[in-house]
C-alpha cells in the first residue's frame, strides 16, 4: 500500500484477534508499530514476534520497529501516557487504530450499571479519548494523520442481550463522522471498519462449535465467517495513501451480512 512505509502506528487492544492481525499487516506494509495491551504482556509479545517475522523474515534491523505499550483505554491517564510514550520512543505518531473493545451478555433489563459503564468506558469513551489525544498531537505538530475506528455491524444491526456493546458501536459511527468533518481541513482523516462475524478468540463460543458456526454462517450471504486478516487488509487500505480522499466513512466487511440474508427469497409482493 502506498504511503505506509516508515509511518508510526498505535494499535489498541493488539494482543489477539483483529488487533493482532492489524499490527502484523501494518508491519508488513513497513509501518513501525506500537502494540497496546492492558494487563499481561504475553499476547502483545506474541503479536510483536509474529509481526516482526512477517515484516522482516527473521532479519534483524530490517527497518521496521516495534514497541509494547501498556495501558487501559478506560483510564484517561493511561491513554495520555500511552500516546506520549509512542511519540517519545518512536519519534512521532501517524496512525491510530482504535481496536480495544469488550462485551457482556445480559438481558437488557438486568444489565448492572457498572457493567454498562465498563463496556461504554472501553469501547466508546476510551476510543474517543485515544482519538482526542492523538488529534491534539497532530494539531500541535501541524501534521496530517489517520484515525481508524474498529466498529461492528452492530452499529446498525440491533443485538439483543448486548445492549451496551450495540450502543457503543452506534456511538462510534457518529464519532467517526463528527471527527472526520471537524478536522478534514487539517489533513486528519477519520474512518472506520465494521466487521461482521469474524473468526477470533472472542468468538470461540461459536467458531469452535460446528453447529453454532453453521447457524451463524446461515445468515451470511457469502456463507462463511470472515478472518482477522481480511479486516486488517481493509485497515491497511484506509491508512494508506490509496485512500487519501476517503474520510468519515465506515467500511462494512461482513460477507453481505448487512444485506439481511433472510430476505434473499421474496416474501411479499
Amino acid at each position: 500500500m502506498k504511503g505506509l512505509k516508515g509511518k508510526n502506528a498505535l494499535i489498541t487492544g493488539a494482543s489477539s484477534g483483529i488487533g493482532q492481525a492489524i499490527a502484523i499487516r501494518l508491519a508488513q506494509e513497513g509501518c513501525n508499530i506500537a502494540i497496546n495491551y492492558r494487563k499481561s504482556p504475553e499476547g502483545a509479545e506474541d503479536t510483536e514476534e509474529m509481526a516482526m517475522q512477517k515484516a522482516c523474515g527473521g532479519i534483524e534491523n530490517c527497518g521496521v520497529k516495534s514497541l509494547l505499550v501498556q495501558g487501559d483505554v478506560s483510564k484517561e491517564e493511561d491513554i495520555i501516557k500511552m500516546v506520549n510514550s509512542v511519540v517519545d520512543k518512536l519519534g512521532s505518531l501517524d496512525i491510530l487504530v482504535n481496536n480495544a473493545a469488550i462485551q457482556t451478555e445480559c438481558p437488557s433489563h438486568e444489565v448492572k450499571t457498572e457493567d454498562f459503564d465498563r463496556v461504554i468506558g472501553v469501547n466508546l469513551r476510551g476510543a474517543y479519548l485515544c482519538a482526542r489525544e492523538t488529534i491534539k498531537y497532530f494539531l500541535s505538530q501541524n501534521r496530517s494523520g489517520i484515525i481508524i475506528n474498529i466498529s461492528s455491524v452492530h452499529e446498525i444491526i440491533p443485538r439483543p442481550m448486548y445492549v451496551s456493546y450495540s450502543i457503543s458501536k452506534g456511538g462510534m459511527e457518529n464519532m467517526t463522522k463528527t471527527l472526520a468533518l471537524e478536522y478534514a481541513n487539517r489533513g486528519i482523516r477519520v474512518n472506520a471498519i465494521a466487521p461482521g462475524a469474524t473468526i477470533t478468540p472472542i468468538n470461540e463460543a461459536w467458531t469452535d462449535d460446528p453447529q453454532k458456526k453453521a447457524v451463524v454462517e446461515s445468515h451470511i450471504p457469502m456463507g462463511r465467517a470472515g478472518t482477522s486478516e481480511e479486516m486488517a487488509a481493509a485497515v491497511a487500505f484506509l491508512a494508506s495513501d490509496e485512500a487519501a480522499y476517503i474520510t468519515g466513512q465506515t467500511l462494512f466487511i461482513d460477507g453481505g451480512l448487512t444485506l439481511y440474508a433472510d430476505f434473499r427469497e421474496a416474501w411479499s409482493a
